[in-house]
């Protein structure tokens, strides 16, 4: 599956290694701290993940962590899940989200861009005054430390103003963006009992304006425990009755102050895809997204106060989240309110020229439309400034790499990355000073001690197993919320493997220290015993121009028997025909594996996803293995519910 010694697509020069925050980070900890002065990234997280408590104060050391009070020791305990991290201290993430306000007072801290690609620049001293001024209001509001506030907004610079007062005053941000139907919201937010509101009355995409005040209207009589709600108005329309205005809280001259909170302090709620079930509300703390943060970001990522950080997201996916703490490293970051392909598929990279982006980030699903779309973004853009292209959302298929760097730029570092809302960071991607491999994900991130198990908890190297991590990360949830005895958060991740965080991906650690993602490990392909990811079908089958989109799925029978039927939407003028079908079993035969040639080759109007664009695989499985729909999936975490109803129709007519 992965030759012992390929050559790179990417290899970074002398000069970029030696400029990399990561080559610095580690020459210092070698003087300061004992890490390894040579063998270059291998050695550094080998020491990362065998000297963790000395790997992670280094950190703090290095990003000059402002402690008010200082931490006993780094890991009280280690034992996952309910590691104990830097007990004693208390700090607050949204001041070390506005330092760099104090020596960039006129520079931009966000750009703000809509459809129109224009960009707008909201500056570190303009973003700390209104942080002040709404946390002032927030507090005469009577929000507490703890209090839950809450945003259906979409990627504005009120979204990021209302995390970073919401963040100052103690208080738990949570959000959904406003494309999600009431249901979903509620499905989210009754669980935390928010006691203020934000939220617009509408917003704009693919070039069309979307009403949204029948749903807030409804979310507002449906959150009981509101005490405020504060209108935004996008669209221009007057507050409703009995709801604040933005710009009144936002107005004032006021330096924010910053409650000075415990380490494990919540700081957001963030929401599993809730496909079969309630969506899981998992908490994560101010301390420990902080300093994960600030080793992805200012390590991984290399983003510093020079560069300028964009990645396709909206409020309701953990990328926001992400984004949003690119404030920490100085960096501006981008805000991009829109449809990723209006007015066409090229938006995205057009977004990335007139920002002058450094780091832009997207879905590998994107970068495949712009694929097979025929688009020539190194052609068309002025994308001189972009040091890397960062992908996530699913795996990245070879042939994306490939794409990224004839259409892109030759010097282009590629940075596949995976992880999870679960740790709204990464487990494996992005290393500016490593090769990049066609397929892979460049190495395990710092800190993390990722491994590839069988059934029995064996280490696999060159194949393929569960992702696990054996040692605590401090941006690993604190507790689910309604979860008093931690029983759903111990299932979620613990009950496979005690001790041992099993997150749900068939991956493979190669001999060379690179990482391969297969897919969902719930939905794998086991034929005749041979396993084998969803992700490495769609990869196969999908580099078919005939074919847009694919879903898989192989579904265990009564009688013992397995069926495995593909499902295909075709791009426009294709047709389903005998001799597609051909060519698609022989593409996997080939390419994949005899043993994974699909049973039936099945062709749909398309392929349902969740709302944040993964598609939905177990609970097609479970429709055809005769379970109800509305027992099957959560209606509310599905993109299009007509579409699943189809895939119900023909489950049921298959009997």
């Amino acid at each position: 599956m992965t030759s012992a010694n390929p050559s790179p697509l990417w290899q970074p020069d002398t000069a970029r290694i030696a400029r990399a925050r990561i080559t610095e980070f580690q020459s210092w900890a070698a003087e300061h701290h004992g890490a390894p002065a040579e063998g270059g990234y291998p050695a550094l997280h080998r020491w990362s993940v065998d000297e963790l408590e000395t790997f992670w104060r280094a950190v703090t050391d290095w990003f000059h962590v402002r402690f008010s009070t200082p931490y006993a020791r780094v890991l009280g305990d280690r034992t996952m899940p309910g590691a104990e991290w830097f007990p004693g201290a208390t700090l607050n993430y949204a001041e070390h989200a506005l330092r760099a306000a104090d020596t960039r007072a006129d520079e931009p801290a966000l750009l703000h861009v809509d459809e129109t690609h224009e960009p707008r620049p909201v500056t570190w001293s303009e973003l700390r005054r209104q942080v002040g001024s709404l946390a002032a209001e927030l507090r005469a509001l009577g929000v507490r430390p703890g209090d839950r506030v809450s945003g259906y907004l979409p990627n504005v610079p009120e979204a990021v103003v209302a995390l970073l007062a919401t963040a100052a005053v103690g208080g738990v941000w949570t959000s959904c963006a406003p494309d999600f139907g009431a249901r979903s919201v509620l499905d989210r937010f009754q669980q935390v009992e928010p006691v203020v509101l934000f939220t617009v009355d509408g917003y704009r995409y693919g070039g069309k304006e979307h009403d949204r005040r029948d749903t807030v209207a409804e979310l507002r009589r449906e959150l009981p425990t509101l005490r405020a709600v504060v209108h935004i108005p996008l669209l221009g329309t007057e507050a409703p009755q009995g709801a604040l205005e933005w710009s009144a809280l936002t107005s004032a001259e006021v330096a924010p102050t910053f409650d000075q909170v415990p380490f494990d302090h919540p700081l957001w709620v963030l929401y599993s895809s809730g496909t079969t079930g309630l969506p899981k509300a998992i908490v994560q703390s101010q301390g420990g997204i902080l300093v994960e943060h600030l080793k992805q970001l200012g390590l991984h990522c290399d983003l510093g106060p020079e560069d300028r950080f964009f990645w396709y997201t909206s409020t309701g996916w953990m990328m926001w989240n992400f984004l949003v703490s690119g404030l920490l490293t100085g960096t501006t970051i981008v805000l991009y309110d829109g449809s990723p392909g209006h007015p066409d598929i090229g938006a995205q990279w057009h977004v990335a020229d007139r920002t002058g982006a450094t780091l832009f980030g997207t879905s590998a699903a994107y970068v495949m439309a712009c694929r097979k779309a025929g688009i020539h973004p190194g052609r068309d853009y002025d994308l001189s400034r972009v040091q890397c292209v960062g992908t996530t959302g699913s795996p990245l298929p070879p042939d994306g790499f490939r794409w990224l760097h004839d259409e892109v730029r030759e010097d282009l570092w590629i940075a596949s990355v995976s992880g999870g809302t679960d740790v709204c960071s990464c487990f494996a991607g992005a290393v500016p000073t490593l090769p990049v491999h066609i397929g892979e994900l460049q190495a395990p991130s710092l800190g993390t001690d990722l491994q590839s198990w069988d059934p029995s908890g064996k280490p696999l190297i060159d194949e393929v197993g569960e992702l696990v991590v054996t040692n605590p990360m401090p941006s690993m949830p604190i507790h689910f919320w309604n979860d008093p005895d931690g029983t759903r958060y111990h299932d979620s991740y613990f009950d496979t493997y005690p001790g041992v965080w099993r997150h749900g991906d068939w991956i493979t650690l190669t001999s060379r220290g690179s990482v391969v993602i297969h897919g969902r490990s719930d939905s794998t392909l086991n034929r005749q015993g041979v396993r084998m990811g969803s992700a490495d079908i769609y990869e196969a089958v999908e580099r078919l121009p005939e074919i847009k989109e694919s879903l898989v799925v192989g579904i265990e029978q009564p009688d013992g028997g397995y069926w495995m039927p593909l499902f295909v939407q075709v791009a426009p003028g294709a047709a389903l025909d005998e001799a597609l079908v051909d060519r698609i079993k022989r593409t996997i035969r080939e390419q994949l594996s005899p043993r994974h040639i699909p049973d039936e080759i099945i062709e749909v109007p398309g392929v349902p996803h969740t709302l944040t664009g993964k598609r939905i695989e177990v609970p097609v499985k479970r429709l055809f293995q005769g379970t109800p729909l509305e027992k099957a999936v959560n209606p509310g975490s599905i993109d299009n519910l007509d579409l699943l109803r189809f895939y119900e129709d023909l489950a049921r007519k298959r009997g």
